[in-house]
């Protein structure tokens, strides 16, 4: 009754946000993109190495563009559309090498309508790489659902409504200018609301992870916030936030600081998600294996448990996040800056800060789901754990009941 009282206005909270900022689906018009412009699978016919003029892109280190630079020379075949079974001539990239572009390779073009003046123009795009990822989402699915069985095929269930929600509502309600950090909370919520009931079931255990994760978000939003500003952390740290900040008319108004906000919940969502059910679960076991053990003792327990798991999912925020700036690492490391200026600036700041917070909110949902388990489970009565111990021989033989 009492985790009802506490959940069931939450639903209605999360509930409401959803209705009061869904998106109405207008896209703000940033005037940059040619609704013209038409996007066709093809795939290789033939390619040769030529050279190509050199483009801004091509930039030498010194500053200067050369002259030419080695591309390829494309035959194409269009594959879909009206086109379809068209041969067309595109030019690669640079970074595209020939000996990659074998015949029938799959590819993807961009054809410009014709105007009054000029024919219909088809420019390279990239790989058509569908088919490897598609293999890749498939074979992960089936290894899930045959370790995991149904609760696997459940949680993967989980993941698409997950996804359900980050583009539907997410993405575009941060794009018509909604409160980032608000936005970014109610999606968060209705994403576990859903996905930790189904893939773990309704029950005492699975509710109290839901309200410990739920405390954790809620930790994690007001630090990101606290963090965002004492940083001066505007959420612009490069060439692709520059643009996004520019073209969403955020650029004067405090950046994208609340962008990063919202990013801060969303990256912790599932290393949250994961240690609550697991402190729940381990709380639960622990007082299955120990009817009588005292709300200290079970608590004490469980955070034995809970500070093993504070370690290695610390390493495993810092080192995604590693991973993913690793380029930008490799760029400083060729441009020889010191270090604190380094790590203190821009995109270093943000990834910092992300991790600090994230692992803060991570780390302090752990005692808070073990504290509100202990106080759940030992309101009930220990009925399996009695069961399973009620039979015992004179001579040490006891005979375990399932259930």
């Amino acid at each position: 009754m009492i985790l009802a009282l506490v959940l069931v206005p939450l639903a209605i909270a999360t509930g409401v946000g959803l209705i009061a900022l869904w998106p109405d689906g207008e896209i703000p018009d940033a005037g940059i993109v040619d609704v013209g412009a038409e996007f066709r699978d093809a795939e290789v016919v033939s390619a040769r190495p030529v050279d190509c003029e050199g483009a801004n892109e091509d930039r030498r280190p010194d500053g200067t563009i050369p002259p030419t630079v080695p591309c390829g020379d494309v035959v194409a075949r269009v594959t879909e559309g009206a086109e379809r079974g068209l041969e067309v001539q595109v030019y690669s990239p640079t970074t595209v090498p020939v000996g990659e572009l074998s015949p029938g390779t799959p590819i993807v073009l961009v054809r410009y309508p014709a105007t009054e003046t000029e024919p219909a123009i088809w420019v390279w795009q990239d790989f058509n790489r569908a088919l490897p990822l598609g293999a890749l989402s498939g074979a992960y699915a089936i290894v899930v659902i045959a370790v995991a069985g149904m609760r696997g095929l459940r949680s993967l269930l989980g993941l698409g409504f997950a996804f359900a929600i980050i583009g539907p509502f997410m993405l575009p309600a941060l794009l018509e200018g909604g409160d980032p950090a608000l936005v970014g909370l109610v999606a968060s919520s209705a994403i576990m609301f859903v996905v930790l009931y189904l893939a773990h079931g309704f029950s005492h255990r699975t509710t109290t992870a839901l309200l410990g994760t739920l405390v954790g978000l809620g930790v994690t939003a007001g630090l990101g916030t606290v963090a965002a500003r004492m940083a001066h952390l505007d959420g612009i740290n490069g060439e692709d936030t520059y643009q996004l900040a520019l073209l969403t008319g955020h650029l004067t108004e405090g950046g994208l600081r609340g962008i990063f906000l919202a990013g801060v919940i969303l990256a912790g969502l599932g290393v949250l998600n994961d240690v609550t059910i697991t402190q729940a679960s381990a709380v639960w076991e622990l007082r299955e294996s120990d009817p009588g053990a005292s709300r200290r003792t079970l608590f004490s327990r469980g955070m034995r448990i809970g500070r093993d798991h504070i370690a290695s999912t610390v390493y495993t925020m810092a080192f995604a996040y590693a991973g993913a700036a690793l380029p930008v690492m490799l760029l400083l490391q060729v441009y020889q800056r010191p270090l604190i200026p380094t790590i203190t600036s821009g995109e270093f700041a943000e990834e910092i800060a992300r991790t600090a917070v994230g692992s803060i909110g991570l780390v302090l949902a752990i005692p808070l789901t073990t504290l509100i388990s202990v106080l759940v489970v030992t309101a009930q009565p220990a009925v399996r754990a009695r069961h399973r111990h009620r039979d015992v021989e004179p001579h040490g033989h006891s005979h375990a009941h399932a259930g």
